[in-house]
């Protein structure tokens, strides 16, 4: 089983979002086979706190604006891992250590990477 094409722009506009909050280390991967509940994880990691709570504000938006309800919210009381459920997409937004200690990418390394694709930044202008 794969991601279904609704979970990969969901992926997109996230990621995206995310992106546009300076977001680092941005990885997708299909979960669809573990787990039948969804299809994809977004993680995504925050300098600080408030930065990872801009980061999970900016997604969760973004994907309501594009009609998709928020099931679940979890840690943005703490900002150290915010995790924003959507049903076919699992946001995490991390701090960088938390991402560190947890390492979910180790933990699902049999799951495929699906490809993001960023917009690239303007060059700047020498």
């Amino acid at each position: 089983m794969t991601a279904s094409d609704h979970a990969r722009g969901l992926a997109r506009i996230a990621a995206a979002a995310a992106d546009s909050k300076q977001a680092e280390d941005l990885v997708a991967l299909d979960v669809s086979g573990p787990l039948p509940l969804t299809d994809i994880f977004l993680l995504a990691s925050g300098r600080n706190e408030r930065n990872v709570l801009a980061i999970a504000a900016e997604v969760e938006d973004k994907l309501n604006e594009a009609g998709v309800k928020t099931l679940r919210r979890e840690g943005r009381a703490e900002g150290r891992w915010v995790l924003l459920d959507f049903g076919d997409l699992v946001v995490h937004v991390f701090h960088e250590e938390d991402r560190m200690y947890y390492s979910l990418e180790r933990l699902w390394k049999d799951c495929p990477v699906v490809p993001l694709e960023l917009p690239q930044p303007a060059p700047a202008d020498s």
